[in-house]
């Protein structure tokens, strides 16, 4: 673009505005900046919006919405205005169906250097989630058929969204979609984290099965599952399952797991391992914990447990790892 170009010229304008303008001046602005026949420049004052939860907006918005959603193949490629215009809704708390059912049911094939491709994915999986947070009577009905859609994140959408909005319903719907499985791990992961987070009770021996998975992806998708939730019983299920496992991939998962739990039984395990296991293994239990060295109080015992070992390499491998 050139230095002339107005869309260059109102991006950069938006990215001075909040630095540079008083919040009733920013509102007048995003307001101009909404109607602006450009969609990155609508999508990022959409973006701005939602940032400040300017619910003065809404209606400008939803405007925005409806007009490019007129001729969306046109007038916004790759959807990156009504995906942006969908998420400063639904940080706004917005609960008319209308804008969502529009956008769950939204299918937008786009050119790419292989096949098109559906640039409209991850607008459905917002639009799942904004839709289970209104009053729409058929809001289930709507987004269930997006746990079988052909891209991952309309599916991740309605995982997260019925995780979190679908009540008892969704956490059945969960477990379904847990039970027929998913190509994509991340899916899992994220069914997974739903059920243990929404039905923590019920969900843990559930989620718990899935562990010794003959497929490793779907294995490792429970293990991350059950140390994200930082339930207690979940880090001695993980315990348990590092005793009879010998598969390195599988061991530096459930440390991976055990690390990100960032409770104290887990902390105190990976210790233990850094101050008896083999050279390897506390290799890779520093690998696991090194996303976490700006913890101090995770820094002093890991620091701790490897000056206990006192094996030169580990202590290498701890300074570069956890080097400030």
């Amino acid at each position: 673009m050139s230095k002339s170009d107005p869309v260059e010229k109102a991006l950069n304008a938006l990215g001075e505005l909040r630095h540079t303008h008083s919040p009733e001046t920013i509102t007048k602005e995003l307001r101009a900046y909404l109607a602006n026949r450009s969609n990155p420049v609508v999508a990022k004052a959409a973006k701005i919006a939602g940032e400040l939860h300017a619910t003065e907006l809404i209606a400008e918005l939803v405007a925005a919405f409806e007009r490019l959603m007129k001729d969306p193949q046109k007038l916004d490629k790759r959807c990156a205005a009504v995906i942006e215009i969908v998420g400063a809704l639904h940080e706004m708390d917005y609960c008319e169906p209308e804008v969502y059912l529009r956008g769950l049911r939204h299918v937008q094939m786009e050119g790419s250097f292989g096949p098109p491709v559906d640039s409209a994915a991850p607008l459905r999986g917002m639009c799942a989630q904004g839709l289970l947070r209104t009053r729409y009577r058929d809001a289930l009905t709507e987004v269930l058929p997006l746990l079988v859609d052909r891209e991952p994140p309309a599916r991740l959408g309605a995982v997260r969204a019925l995780a979190l909005s679908g009540g008892e319903a969704g956490v059945l719907l969960l477990r379904l979609k847990a039970l027929t499985g998913d190509t994509e791990p991340e899916v899992l992961r994220q069914c997974f984290s739903g059920l243990l987070a929404a039905a923590p009770e019920q969900s843990l021996a559930f989620a718990a099965k899935y562990v010794d998975d003959e497929d490793e992806s779907t294995a490792g998708a429970a293990i991350w599952a059950l140390g994200e939730s930082r339930l207690s019983s979940a880090v001695e299920i993980l315990k348990e399952k590092w005793e009879r496992t010998v598969n390195r991939d599988v061991r530096k998962v459930l440390l991976a797991a055990l690390a990100a739990s960032r409770l104290q039984e887990g902390q105190d395990f990976l210790c233990s391992l850094l101050r008896t296991a083999n050279s390897r293994t506390a290799g890779d239990v520093l690998e696991a914990l090194a996303p976490y060295a700006g913890s101090e109080s995770i820094r002093q015992a890991v620091d701790a447990a490897v000056q206990k070992r006192g094996e030169a390499s580990v202590t290498s491998a701890f300074k570069e790892r956890f080097s400030k």
